[in-house]
């Protein structure tokens, strides 16, 4: 079954981060019309802030983590593609790889992780074959903060590997390149 609400942590609902109230209201605004979300962080205790918040609006969600048990991660799984839980709250590392979840049409990546691979693994999560609707991502990021650092990070390591690709296309090989190879 999904996770429900529980019991709050009442002063972080109170003083709440701009990133987690833009996250409320963006979510908020899906939920009203119908669309599921997959939701990333790299940092555990960064979704144990966001699970807080989400149980204290009595949204159904599952949970996903590192910590999670293989029996009971597959379960979670399935349930939220029945259509039990909204929002599906995954770690970055636990998530990023081997996942089905085409019930979500949209992905919350609420901090960048330095590989972009990673990040686009975890997007991919949703979009898969069996998907019917388009899938958004919808990236946080802090402004003034590392997290615009690594977004540069991320872009230099994106441009360099499309370098190397478009230089081994471009690549000439001459006769005596091949014949080299073939000896």
């Amino acid at each position: 079954a999904a996770c429900h609400p529980g019991m709050v942590d009442k002063q972080f609902v109170k003083d709440q981060s701009a990133k987690l109230r833009l996250f409320g209201e963006i979510a908020e605004e899906l939920l009203e019309n119908n669309h599921k979300a997959l939701v990333f962080s790299q940092f555990v205790d960064h979704l144990h802030i966001l699970e807080n918040y989400i149980k204290s609006k009595g949204i159904a969600y599952q949970y996903l983590d590192g910590q999670t048990p293989l029996p009971l991660r597959q379960k979670r799984i399935e349930a939220f593609q029945a259509g039990e839980g909204d929002l599906f709250l995954i770690s970055l590392k636990a998530g990023g790889v081997g996942l089905n979840l085409t019930a979500a049409d949209y992905v919350f990546i609420l901090d960048p992780w330095w590989n972009p691979t990673t990040e686009q693994q975890a997007i991919a999560r949703a979009h898969r074959i069996g998907q019917e609707k388009s899938v958004i991502a919808i990236k946080f990021i802090t402004k003034d903060s590392i997290e615009e650092k690594i977004l540069k990070l991320q872009d230099k390591k994106s441009k360099l590997a499309e370098d190397i690709i478009e230089n081994v296309n471009r690549a000439d090989f001459s006769r005596g390149d091949i014949e080299f190879l073939l000896e």
